[in-house]
């Protein structure tokens, strides 16, 4: 069976999905949107199928599943429409900014039938899953305490990070997924710090660029999470897990590993300076993974509910950061109605 896909939105993350379709076996991309036709016809010039409509994507009975990688505040309602056409969707984080809105959508979904994952990459990273694996393996006992690092190399443009929904939402949501993952229990009470360091013009829209975060679960197990938007150095991603009987710990993605020393010191290649490049491997493996899915009746392992979860977070530490004090998750999400 090949799982016949239909993009909308072919920015940046829409074209490295448009390229894992075209390597991933049985998987064909059949028709592509965005409002820049000339992104559309780039698209399916390079990796097949034609420029469409949103509405003919929708409709169209050879189309299985719908990849939807436009801005956050077309989602959920692009979510709802794919679902009451019958489509699997694939949508980028977040579902949206608003956990009321995210939950009604995934609600839609549910009630279609229809599988719904959520773009949240790491998780089929090799150097992740290898760190989860360690963990399911028994090999360091129960997990205790995880710390996570994710810096990125430069700050993304003023004009992206102000309807960007705030770091929290936008890069730590990343982390939170993660965090979710490892500690394998739910996150019940968030601390967060956050400043603007880099650019003190994020205070105008209350934003921040550079935050810590620690997460306490339901059994006391603990995460500290440490961002900054610029890094100067490269894609620094770290983990570190411990447990009742040891330790295991994720070093970063570097060149090809090795280190050269001399008299004057040891020197190593550099970082990838961009995430699309750190987690090339991982982009192909989440779309073979989703076809997979399509392909044999199975539901996906990163769920509707997962990606609300994640939001629950982000929204939990926003307010944490922003209002100086413990937030309790059970408040984000009893907030929310």
């Amino acid at each position: 069976m090949t799982v016949t896909y239909g993009l909308i939105g072919c920015g940046r993350i829409g074209k490295v999905h448009a390229a894992a379709i075209a390597r991933t076996p049985g998987a064909t991309l059949a028709g592509a949107f965005d409002p820049d036709a000339s992104a559309a016809e780039e698209v399916t010039a390079r990796h097949g199928g034609q420029p469409r409509s949103v509405e003919d994507i929708l409709a169209s009975e050879e189309i299985d599943g719908v990849l939807i990688c436009t801005p956050t505040d077309g989602h959920a309602d692009l979510i709802e429409r794919a679902a009451r056409a019958g489509k699997a969707i694939f949508c980028e984080k977040p579902i949206d900014l608003s956990v009321d809105r995210a939950r009604a959508c995934i609600a839609v979904a549910e009630d279609a039938g229809t599988p719904l994952m959520i773009g949240f990459q790491r998780r089929f990273d090799p150097d992740y899953r290898a760190l989860k694996s360690r963990i399911t393996s028994g090999a360091i006992g129960t997990v205790e305490m995880v710390n996570l690092t994710s810096r990125d190399p430069a700050m993304q443009p003023a004009s992206y990070l102000r309807g960007s929904g705030g770091i929290f939402r936008d890069m730590v949501i990343h982390d939170f997924d993660i965090a979710r993952w490892l500690l394998d229990d739910e996150v019940v009470r968030v601390q967060a710090t956050g400043s603007a360091l880099i650019d003190r013009g994020l205070e105008e829209f209350g934003d921040f660029d550079s935050v810590n975060t620690l997460l306490t679960t339901a059994r006391g197990r603990q995460c500290v999470i440490s961002n900054t938007r610029r890094s100067h150095y490269g894609a620094d991603m770290r983990a570190e897990v411990l447990g009742s009987e040891g330790a295991a710990f994720m070093k970063n993605h570097d060149g090809d590993r090795v280190s050269v020393g001399k008299v004057d010191g040891f020197r190593q290649e550099p970082l990838p300076n961009f995430f699309i490049d750190r987690f090339h491997e991982a982009y192909l493996a989440e779309i073979g993974h989703f076809t997979d899915c399509l392909r044999e009746g199975r539901a996906p392992e990163i769920t509707g509910r997962d990606g609300l979860m994640a939001l629950v977070l982000a929204d939990a530490a926003t307010r944490a950061a922003t209002e100086g004090r413990v937030v309790e998750v059970a408040e984000i999400l009893d907030g929310a109605g």
